[in-house]
């Protein structure tokens, strides 16, 4: 364990991830304070994740992550907040700086970090699963979350990109990948209905997803991760039209087929 704690807190959802919670809380234990919100968990994260030592408040997430994650860090007490996922984990090099971060303690600057992603049966780095930068150390003061599918980090300090990277595990099986699948269509459906968006049938269902599996396979060089960027790009083209087909049928038959 750290023994000196860095005056940050770490701000977690969860719901049933005792299968990642404590290597999770084990990669961030340099952390003053962690906070907990979990989302109806029935199996051992509450207890796993008290064990260790963090702060466990009980919310319903009632699909909106943005809230949740507001009210995480409204419930922190420290003066930096860094969010993370259950399913990720802050890399040696990563906390290495952001120590050296916390130590300036400079309060105009939120960071972005790395994410890469990691898979037990393969290497995948490109197309849909290339790394991304996200948003995730920043100071406390004005900071928020918004958005149910897609969520955005609003702060009014300026955004660096720091060096270190999150190691992610995005998906522990094909059951996972599709449950993730499901309920990410249904919310994108539902986010495009009460934004009120047009949806054309030739447009977004037959020709949308057809771009989407190009850029993915042939832009964003897919190909070069064999029979995972092969997959991971057709399940992308289905992921496409699927958020666009429940769309249609939600907007003009109200869901029905």
């Amino acid at each position: 364990m750290a023994t000196c704690k860095l005056p940050l807190s770490v701000v977690l959802l969860t719901r049933n991830e005792e299968r990642n919670i404590r290597d999770c809380l084990k990669s961030c234990d340099f952390a003053q304070e962690i906070v907990v919100v979990d989302d109806s968990s029935v199996d051992n994260t509450v207890m796993i994740a008290s064990e260790m030592g963090a702060k466990v408040f009980h919310r319903p997430m009632n699909g909106d992550w943005g809230a949740q994650q507001t009210y995480g860090i409204n419930q922190a007490t420290q003066p930096w907040i860094f969010l993370l996922d259950a399913d990720e984990r802050v890399s040696s090099e990563l906390a290495k700086n952001i120590k050296v971060i916390l130590d300036k303690n400079d309060p105009d600057y939120a960071y972005s970090v790395q994410r890469q992603n990691h898979f037990l049966s393969g290497k995948a780095s490109h197309g849909v699963v290339r790394p991304d930068w996200v948003l995730r150390l920043l100071p406390k003061k004005g900071a928020s979350v918004v958005g149910k599918v897609h969520p955005r980090i609003l702060t009014p300090a300026k955004t660096k990109k720091m060096t270190g990277h999150l190691i992610h595990y995005p998906y522990s099986s094909w059951d996972s990948y599709f449950i993730k699948f499901d309920k990410y269509t249904r919310l994108s459906a539902e986010k495009y209905l009460s934004e009120g968006r047009n949806c054309y049938f030739f447009r977004d269902i037959v020709l949308r997803p057809l771009w989407a599996f190009i850029k993915v396979y042939f832009i964003n060089r897919g190909f070069l991760d064999g029979k995972l960027g092969f997959i991971f790009s057709v399940n992308h083209y289905f992921y496409t039209m699927t958020k666009y087909v429940r769309y249609y049928y939600l907007k003009n038959h109200n869901g029905k087929i």
